[in-house]
């Protein structure tokens, strides 16, 4: 029987990333663009990083990830988070999860921190007004 096709999501800040695995040879297009070409660097490295944790199982499948929202950095984040948790669903394989979890627990579970509130008083989230009483 042949599998079929998943989507699975990832979410990091304020992006959210949309994976579609299905078999193929290997190609990865983040919105529409080949990771060849996809800039930035440090980016497309981040994304890269769980499908050179898959070793040979990457040549098997083709992923399409649809990213909006937040920052660049964010969105391949969440473009990682989604790749991850599409492999691991895809392929079910315990050794692939374990690779996952060593290298970074988060990209299989998602990773919780937000930006802090700004609050009344200063600038940012910490930042306040300094007060002298002399």
């Amino acid at each position: 029987m042949k599998k079929k096709a998943k989507l699975i999501s990832g979410i990091r800040k304020t992006a959210k990333a949309t994976a579609y695995i299905k078999p193929g040879s290997g190609k990865v297009r983040i919105n529409l663009v080949p990771i060849e070409i996809f800039t930035p660097l440090s980016a497309r490295e981040r994304i890269l990083t769980p499908l050179d944790l898959a070793d040979d199982l990457r040549n098997k499948i083709d992923i399409d990830v649809r990213v909006n929202g937040g920052g660049f950095m964010g969105q391949a984040d969440a473009s990682a988070i989604a790749i991850s948790k599409a492999m691991d669903a895809w392929f079910k394989n315990k050794d692939l999860k374990k690779r996952l979890i060593n290298y970074d627990k988060y990209l299989l579970s998602g990773d919780a921190r937000r930006k802090e509130p700004k609050k009344v008083g200063g600038t940012g989230a910490r930042k306040k007004k300094q007060k002298s009483y002399r």
